[in-house]
């Protein structure tokens, strides 16, 4: 199966051109900016519509109605979207799990104080997971900022020793966009948004 990646669009996705052919397409958050519902319908639509056969959403922490109206956001979710919370899915054998949680950003959408806040989360996660969804990267794979400051989660890479995914997929950090095999797993930070640029890198592919 052919996975195509997009992450941290900020209500600019119709700027993305040429997206690649696949099954299934994920993206890993920030999916609005600061803007209201139109915005928010009108991405809903278009990634509903794109002509994958599966679509995987998370949120991320520019996306507030996701996090303060769960249940209406969930209410107005096409059906052919599956929306991951500290949930997971199964897609042709292959178990994926998605959380929006990203440590430090308290006061934006699905930000938790460090420690023990996240290692909840963390811990929710099913050892035999495939492909691992998450909003923030792990500490110290491809999670620094333009300044250089090291911004992802520790208590994520403490995991990663027991899940060992296929493949960790995230987003969060746009000046860290790229991938980076270490051991058994494929780390992809598929933020399509360069924050000088705009929405300027391609999505990313791989298959299972």
């Amino acid at each position: 199966m052919k996975f195509v990646v997009i992450s941290d669009t900020h209500g600019l996705h119709e700027d993305l051109q040429d997206l690649p052919n696949g099954d299934v397409i994920i993206h890993a958050g920030d999916f609005c900016h600061f803007s209201g519902a139109e915005s928010r319908k009108r991405f809903l639509s278009w990634y509903a519509d794109l002509n994958y056969r599966y679509k995987i959403l998370i949120s991320g922490n520019h996306d507030f109605y996701a996090a303060e109206n769960p249940s209406s956001f969930l209410d107005e979710l096409p059906k052919s979207i599956t929306y991951l919370n500290d949930s997971g899915t199964e897609i042709a054998g292959f178990k994926c799990w998605g959380s929006p949680v990203q440590p430090d950003l308290i006061g934006w959408a699905f930000g938790r104080a460090r420690g023990e806040q996240m290692k909840a989360h963390w811990d929710l996660i099913p050892l035999d997971t495939d492909i691992l969804i998450t909003h923030t990267p792990p500490r110290g794979i491809l999670d620094q900022s333009s300044s250089g400051k090291v911004l992802g989660c520790e208590e994520l890479l403490k995991k990663m020793v027991w899940i060992k995914p296929r493949i960790h997929i995230f987003g969060h950090i746009h000046a860290s966009y790229g991938q980076q095999r270490i051991d058994d797993t494929l780390y992809i930070n598929g933020s399509n948004m360069n924050s000088a640029k705009g929405l300027v890198n391609p999505p990313f592919t791989f298959e299972l």
